[in-house]
């Protein structure tokens, strides 16, 4: 597919809201995409150290770990944005709008119901590496709080979009799944 059509990205319009958070999730897009980059750029210099010149590498792999960790967390709004996960809609198909609505209200909910959980536990989790000091057993010893914090920055992004998917649902400005009414 070379590009996506407006129905697959969440409706934004003119509401400050929803083009807040659609501008917030298309920059943790673009982040998400940088950090990707980065990574190459720095396996590409990690191979270029070792085999070239047959040198130790210090940092390198637990940064490429951490950077693919940290897009793949941020960039979760991006793809909800757009419609990237999964979705199979045989079921919603199948159903009147009614029924759809409701089930895209009940869907909606309880995924941000899910991530909240996981961002007050990714939260948790992070500020007790960060009161407690942790840094990783490399020689490296990145301080953990620092790529800890995607965790609660990637799930609190997906929750506030998901949040602006549901508000555009129950307002009427979006249809539910994105599909019409038949």
């Amino acid at each position: 597919m070379a590009g996506h059509s407006t129905a697959a990205v969440a409706y934004a319009g003119n509401n400050p809201f929803l083009r807040g958070v659609a501008a917030i999730s298309t920059v943790a897009g673009w982040c998400s995409a940088a950090m990707i980059v980065i990574a190459v750029a720095i396996t590409c210099q990690m191979i270029f150290v070792r085999f070239v010149l047959n040198a130790s590498t210090v940092w390198q792999t637990e940064a490429v770990i951490y950077l693919v960790i940290t897009a793949t967390l941020v960039g979760l709004p991006y793809v909800q944005r757009l419609r990237g996960h999964v979705n199979v809609d045989l079921f919603p198909l199948s159903l009147g709008p009614r029924a759809r609505y409701f089930l895209a209200c009940l869907t909606l909910s309880t995924s941000s119901l899910i991530v909240a959980v996981m961002l007050y536990y990714g939260f948790e989790y992070w500020h007790f590496a960060w009161a407690r000091g942790w840094t990783s057993d490399t020689v490296w010893g990145v301080r953990l709080w620092i790529p800890y914090l995607s965790i609660p920055v990637g799930f609190g992004l997906l929750l506030l979009q998901l949040v602006a998917d549901l508000f555009a649902v129950l307002t009427g400005l979006e249809k539910p799944f994105g599909l019409e009414d038949a």
